[in-house]
């Protein structure tokens, strides 16, 4: 069993398939499940600082809360290990998992909006910026691979791109296809 196996068996989520469902790059899932879990761990810790330093500005307090709420939320749905002692967080990261990754992407844009609508520390700036870059990779999931430019021809292209079996275009340039049909006409 080679390196990248052993890992890919040890961040497994349990009951998970071991076959991809989806076209969603393993680095970009990992990178995902790993700054939600870190990023929800660190806005815990600055919501509780924020709430220690700033003891009389209600504002600030409520939007350290919410920080810190949100933070649970993302890692209850990431990391559900972290938080074995509570029955109900194996059946929500399940429920959450079962939904679209565009779901995910709202979900935590959103926890992380709210708190700087309350207040806008630097503690608060921080922790709700890595949640909300969690929902942008989550956003990155859902739109998922870029394809190819297609061609406005609708031909397939040769090597030097040009349609192939198509005759010249004109060098007229006020020359239009309804004024002049042999503009460009394939063979």
């Amino acid at each position: 069993m080679s390196f990248g196996e052993k890992l890919t068996a040890i961040m497994q989520r349990p009951g998970e398939d071991l076959v991809a469902k989806d076209d969603v790059p393993w680095w970009l899932k990992y990178s995902g499940r790993g700054l939600g879990t870190v990023g929800g761990g660190i806005a815990i810790i600055l919501g509780l600082f924020n709430i220690i330093t700033s003891i009389f500005n209600v504002s600030c307090i409520l939007g350290s809360i919410c920080l810190m709420l949100a933070g649970f939320t993302v890692v209850v749905i990431e990391a559900p290990c972290c938080c074995l002692f509570l029955d109900f967080v194996q059946n929500f990261s399940d429920m959450a998992e079962k939904r679209p990754y565009w779901n995910r992407a709202a979900l935590y844009c959103g926890l992380g909006i709210v708190p700087l609508i309350l207040c806008l520390g630097f503690s608060i700036f921080f922790g709700s910026g890595l949640i909300f870059a969690t929902g942008l990779i989550y956003g990155m999931m859902a739109i998922g691979k870029k394809g190819a430019r297609p061609d406005p021809t609708g031909l397939p292209t040769s090597v030097v791109g040009s349609p192939q079996g198509a005759a010249p275009l004109s060098t007229d340039q006020h020359a239009t296809l309804m004024e002049d049909p042999d503009v460009w006409r394939p063979t």
